[in-house]
């Protein structure tokens, strides 16, 4: 499945998840933190309530990331320092639902996502499509009933060794 409106090229494999929960969701995200190495660019889409910032917080939660985890809606953009004695001292938290591409590279875009030591991760990614790298890892969120949802990755390092390979959902 590739996104028509995409204006990059997402034509890498793709990994698809079933979460139950906001717990399985979160669950997910801290098992895609066991595969990050720093220099990631995360990029979050889906509708509002779909479990964006759930998965944002499994992965500040398992890289030890200093509480509280919230959605940096108001503020665009949250900085934790991480201190877990990896190589990743950073993790960019970015809200870009009331921004746009322009807004983005003047808080420094292009400086955190080149840093190798940084992790970004987007939610409302869509808004800064043009501006973001080929590489990054794209995580739509599309609901599938009440508390149902599936979440279709591309460009994920090693996270489908998760996923249970009879039933597509998330272990």
């Amino acid at each position: 499945m590739q996104n028509q409106k995409n204006p990059l090229s997402w034509k890498y494999m793709q990994t698809e998840f079933i979460t139950q929960n906001f717990r399985e969701t979160k669950e997910l995200g801290m098992c895609l933190s066991k595969e990050l190495s720093g220099g990631e660019v995360i990029c979050l889409f889906g509708e509002l309530g779909a479990g964006k910032t759930a998965f944002t917080q499994g992965i500040l939660e398992a890289m030890k990331a200093q509480k509280p985890y919230t959605s940096p809606t108001f503020v665009i953009m949250k900085e934790y320092q991480l201190k877990n004695g990896k190589k990743i001292k950073k993790i960019y938290h970015i809200d870009a639902y009331r921004i746009e591409a322009g807004d983005l590279l003047s808080l420094g875009w292009q400086e955190i996502a080149m840093d190798k030591k940084n992790i970004s991760i987007i939610e409302w990614a869509n808004r800064v499509e043009k501006i973001l790298p080929k590489n990054a890892i794209r995580i739509d969120f599309v609901w599938l009933g009440k508390n149902e949802r599936k979440l279709i990755c591309t460009n994920l390092p090693k996270i489908k060794k998760y996923a249970k390979k009879d039933k597509q959902e998330f272990v």
